[in-house]
C-alpha cells in the first residue's frame, strides 16, 4: 500500500501566495517522479509542475516564473510554492507520484485525495 498525503491548500486573494506539500508513505520501492496536477470545475485535470528523481522539472506554460516544484527525496515529499495567484489557478491540486512499489514488477500512478486552492478576486 501506497499513500500520498497532501496538505497546504486554502482561500487566498488575487496576489497571495500558496505552499503545498505532499508526503509519499508505504511500501515504496524507488520513487521517479513526483508532481501536481489540478482541476478546475468543468475542466480535466492538468499537469501543473512535476520532477523526477534525475533533478528533470517541467511546469505548465500558465505557472511558470510564478510556481516553484521542489523535492525532498530523502522524505519522499514533494512542495509546491504558489505565488502571485490568480483565480485561474483555482482548482482541486491533486499530488502524484510515479513509483516502484516494493513488492510488483512494474512502476505505477499514485494519486493524493486533492486539495482545494481557491483564489478570490
Amino acid at each position: 500500500q501506497v499513500q500520498l498525503e497532501e496538505s497546504g491548500g486554502g482561500l487566498v486573494q488575487t496576489g497571495g501566495s500558496l505552499r503545498l506539500s505532499c508526503v509519499a508513505s508505504g511500501s515504496i520501492f524507488h520513487i521517479v517522479a513526483m508532481g501536481w496536477y489540478r482541476q478546475a470545475p468543468g475542466k480535466q485535470r492538468e499537469l501543473v509542475a512535476t520532477a523526477n528523481s534525475g533533478g528533470g522539472i517541467d511546469y505548465a506554460d500558465s505557472v511558470k516564473g510564478r510556481f516553484t516544484i521542489s523535492r525532498d527525496n530523502a522524505q519522499n515529499t514533494v512542495y509546491l510554492q504558489m505565488n502571485s495567484l490568480i483565480p485561474e489557478d483555482t482548482g482541486v491540486y491533486y499530488c502524484n507520484a510515479r513509483l516502484y512499489p516494493r513488492l510488483g514488477p512494474a512502476w505505477d500512478d499514485y494519486w493524493g485525495q486533492g486539495t482545494q486552492v481557491t483564489v478570490s478576486s
